[in-house]
C-alpha cells in the first residue's frame, strides 16, 4: 500500500515545481513510510510514497517501462490477487518482467490492453499511468472504493492524489468550503456522498469508474457496476458457492512479504476470515496466525447491552481463537488517548469523521503496525449480506432516506440560522436519497419486498460502506499498516448481490445464507451469535472529557466554528444528554459522539485554515 499524487499542466514547466511536488509528497508520509519517488517532465509529474509489502528491491515506484519508442509511468496504491494469473498470460503474449511486484504487472497490463485493463482486475487499488507519446493521464478506482482517489482541475492544471491533503497541498487548491460542502459535513456527515471532495473544486473518483485526462481534457467511465439477474442456484449451491468464493478471496490476500495477521471481534465476519486464514497458515508452514482485537480500559464496568451492542466481544474472541489456534493479542485503549487522539483522527482523514470510533482505530492500528505490516478485517459483509438492524426495522425501510441519518430536525437546529438557510438541509438530504435510488440496477418482474431490500443492500454498499471503507484506510494507513477487506471481493460481492432477501435470511437469521455457508468452519455458538459492531468506549470520562473540549470551544471568541452553528443551543446540549439517548448516525455515534463531532469540525476548520465561500 502507498501513497499517489500527481500534477499535469499545459501552461507551467513542471521541473520547476519540486518544493511544491515535494510538499505534495510530504503529506503521504505516514502512508507510505518506506520509500518516496518522484517522476518529472515538463508536462506531468507522478509522486509516490511507498508501504513496503510486496518485492521489496523490484517494486520501486514510480515505474517507467517502455514498449517500442513509447514511455509509460505508472504511480499505484493498492494490491493485486492475481497477479500470478495476469502474469502467466502476458508471459504468454511475448513480455517479460524485471521484478515480481505486482505494480509492474499491472503497468505491463495496462501497455498491452489499454483502458480496458482494469476489466481484468481483481484487486484493491487506485493508479495512474502516464503515457508520455500521448500526452495523457488514465486514473482508475477499484471497483467497490476500498482505495482512495481525488482530483481537482484548476486552469490548465489537473491534479490527483491518495488524500485531499495531498492535492491541498499544491498552492492552486485552496481549502475552500461552500454550501455543498458544509451540507455534506452537516448533514450527510461523517458520510461523504460518492464523487464529492466537501472541499470546492476537489471531487473524488467514483468506485468502478476510470478516468482519462489530455489536452483535450477529461473523459470519465464507469467500468464495472451491480448486474441484477434472477438467482438460478438452489440453496445448497448458493452456500457452497459462498464457501469457495471467501475460501479462495482470503487465500488470496494472504499474499505479502511482510508479516500478516487477522482483525478477530469475535463477531461471524471476522472470525470467518480468521478460520481461513488460520487454515491457510497451517496448511503452507506459516506459523500460527496472530490477531488482534480491541478494548477500553474500565468497559466491562460501563458496558449495558442495547438494541445494538448486545453483549462484550471479549468471550467470543477467545472461543474462535482457541477454536482456530491463533496467537491472540488484545490490544487496550485508555480514555485519556481516545480523547488526545481525535485531532489526529481528523489530520488522518483530512474531515471530520466518526469521532472515537476513528480515533481507536487509529490507535488500534498503531499497535499492530509494531508487529505486522498487513491486516485482514471483516469490513462490508453487513453491507453485502444485510447485517444491520435496519435491513429488518419497518420503521426503517419506510422511513424515506437513509436509515443511518437520524435526528436531523434536532441537529439542525444547532446551526446557524443563515447557515440552514444556505444549506436548504431536508432538500439536500432528500435530493443525495433519490440520486442514490435512481442508480439501483433494477431486476424486472422482482416483487416490491424484494426489490426494496435490493435498493436497501445498494444503499448500503454505495453509501454507508464508503464511511466504513474510509475510516478503515486512513486510520490504518496513517500508521502505515494496510488493511484488506475479503468481503469487497468484486466477485464475492456480484455473487451475493443477485441472491435473493429470502435466502440471504435463511434460518430466519441476519446474514444467514453466510451463516449456513460457514457450517463446520467455525463452532455453532458462533455462528448463531448476533451481530455486534465495532466495540466503542462507554467509559463516563469519555463523556466529560468531549464535553469539557466542546465548552471550551464556545468560550474562545477564536473559534473558528462559532459562525457556523447556534452557541446557545450548542452549549445547552453539552450541559445535558437527553435530546440525544439515541444514536444520531449509524449504531455507534450517540450523544457523546455528537458533542466530539463538534469538536473535530473546529479541529478540521482551524488545522486545514478553512474558508467558508
Amino acid at each position: 500500500m502507498c501513497g499517489i499524487a500527481g500534477w499535469i499542466d499545459w501552461k507551467r514547466d513542471l521541473t520547476a515545481q519540486l518544493p511544491v511536488l515535494e510538499a505534495m509528497s510530504a503529506t503521504m508520509a505516514r502512508r507510505g513510510p518506506d520509500d518516496a519517488g518522484m517522476w518529472l517532465s515538463p508536462e506531468a509529474a507522478l509522486v509516490h510514497r511507498r508501504l513496503i509489502v510486496v518485492d521489496p528491491e523490484g517494486g520501486g515506484q514510480p515505474m517507467v517501462r517502455r514498449r517500442g519508442d513509447r514511455t509509460y509511468v505508472i504511480v499505484y496504491n493498492g494490491e493485486l490477487y492475481n497477479t500470478n494469473e495476469l502474469r502467466s498470460e502476458l508471459e504468454a503474449r511475448g513480455y517479460t518482467f524485471q521484478s515480481h511486484s505486482d505494480t509492474e504487472v499491472l503497468l505491463i497490463s495496462y501497455i498491452e490492453w489499454g483502458e480496458q485493463c482494469v476489466e481484468r482486475l481483481n484487486g484493491i487499488f487506485a493508479f495512474g499511468i502516464w503515457n508520455e507519446a500521448d500526452r495523457s493521464l488514465f486514473l482508475a478506482r477499484d471497483r467497490l472504493g476500498v482505495k482512495p482517489l481525488f482530483y481537482a482541475r484548476k486552469g490548465s492544471a489537473f491534479v490527483f492524489g491518495s488524500e485531499l491533503k495531498a492535492i491541498l497541498a499544491n498552492p492552486l487548491i485552496k481549502p475552500e468550503v461552500d454550501a455543498e460542502g458544509l451540507a455534506e459535513i452537516f448533514v450527510m456527515g461523517p458520510a461523504r456522498t460518492p464523487g464529492h471532495g466537501v472541499f470546492r473544486g476537489i471531487l473524488e473518483l467514483k468506485p468502478g469508474y476510470c478516468l482519462s485526462y489530455g489536452i483535450n481534457g477529461i473523459r470519465k467511465r464507469q467500468y464495472w457496476s451491480f448486474q441484477s439477474f434472477p438467482h438460478e442456484d438452489d440453496l445448497e449451491t448458493t452456500a457452497t458457492k459462498l464457501r469457495v468464493l471467501l475460501r479462495d478471496t482470503v487465500e488470496r490476500q494472504l499474499v505479502a512479504d511482510v508479516p500478516v495477521c487477522v482483525l478477530l471481534s469475535g463477531g461471524l465476519d471476522s472470525s470467518a476470515i480468521t478460520a481461513y486464514a488460520a487454515r491457510a497458515f497451517a496448511r503452507n508452514g506459516m506459523g500460527r496466525l496472530n490477531t488482534y482485537s480491541v478494548d477500553y480500559r474500565d468497559n466491562s464496568k460501563y458496558f449495558e447491552p442495547n438494541q445494538y451492542e448486545t453483549n462484550p466481544d471479549a468471550p467470543w474472541i477467545e472461543r474462535v481463537s482457541n477454536f482456530v489456534g491463533t496467537e491472540h493479542h488484545n490490544i487496550v485503549i485508555d480514555t485519556p488517548e481516545l480523547v488526545e487522539s481525535l485531532e489526529t483522527a481528523v489530520h488522518a482523514r483530512d474531515l471530520p469523521g466518526m469521532t472515537d470510533v476513528d480515533a481507536s482505530l487509529y490507535l488500534f492500528s498503531r499497535e499492530i503496525k509494531k508487529n505486522a505490516t498487513v491486516a485482514l478485517s471483516g469490513e462490508s459483509a453487513d453491507e453485502i449480506f444485510g447485517g444491520y438492524p435496519w435491513f429488518y426495522r419497518e420503521d426503517s425501510l419506510n422511513c424515506g432516506t437513509f436509515p443511518w441519518i437520524r435526528m436531523l430536525p434536532a441537529r439542525m437546529r444547532l446551526l446557524a440560522p443563515g447557515i440552514r438557510a444556505s444549506i436548504r438541509p431536508e432538500e439536500y438530504l432528500a435530493d443525495r436519497y433519490h440520486e442514490a435510488l435512481a442508480e439501483v440496477p433494477r431486476l424486472p418482474g422482482e416483487n416490491p419486498a424484494e426489490a426494496r431490500m435490493r435498493e436497501m443492500l445498494y444503499l448500503n454498499i454505495t453509501r454507508f460502506m464508503p464511511i466504513l471503507l474510509d475510516r478503515k484506510d486512513r486510520m490504518s494507513m496513517y500508521t502505515g499498516l494496510e488493511v484488506r477487506v475479503p468481503y469487497c471481493d468484486h466477485r464475492l460481492a456480484q455473487y451475493a448481490w443477485n441472491i435473493p432477501w429470502h435466502m440471504k435470511t435463511s434460518g430466519n437469521m441476519a446474514k444467514g445464507i453466510l451463516r449456513l455457508a460457514l457450517k463446520g468452519v467455525l463452532p455453532d455458538d458462533v455462528l448463531e451469535r448476533r451481530k455486534s459492531p465495532y466495540p466503542k468506549t462507554h467509559h463516563p470520562a469519555y463523556l466529560e472529557a468531549v464535553r469539557s473540549l466542546l465548552l471550551d470551544i464556545l468560550e474562545d471568541s477564536n473559534s473558528p466554528i462559532l459562525p457556523l452553528i447556534d452557541i446557545g443551543a450548542l452549549r445547552q446540549l453539552a450541559l445535558r444528554e437527553q435530546d440525544f439517548d439515541q444514536p444520531w448516525f449509524s449504531q455507534l455515534m450517540g450523544y457523546p459522539q455528537l458533542l466530539a463531532y463538534y469538536v473535530q469540525v473546529n479541529i478540521w476548520l482551524r488545522d486545514y485554515s478553512v474558508s467558508i465561500v
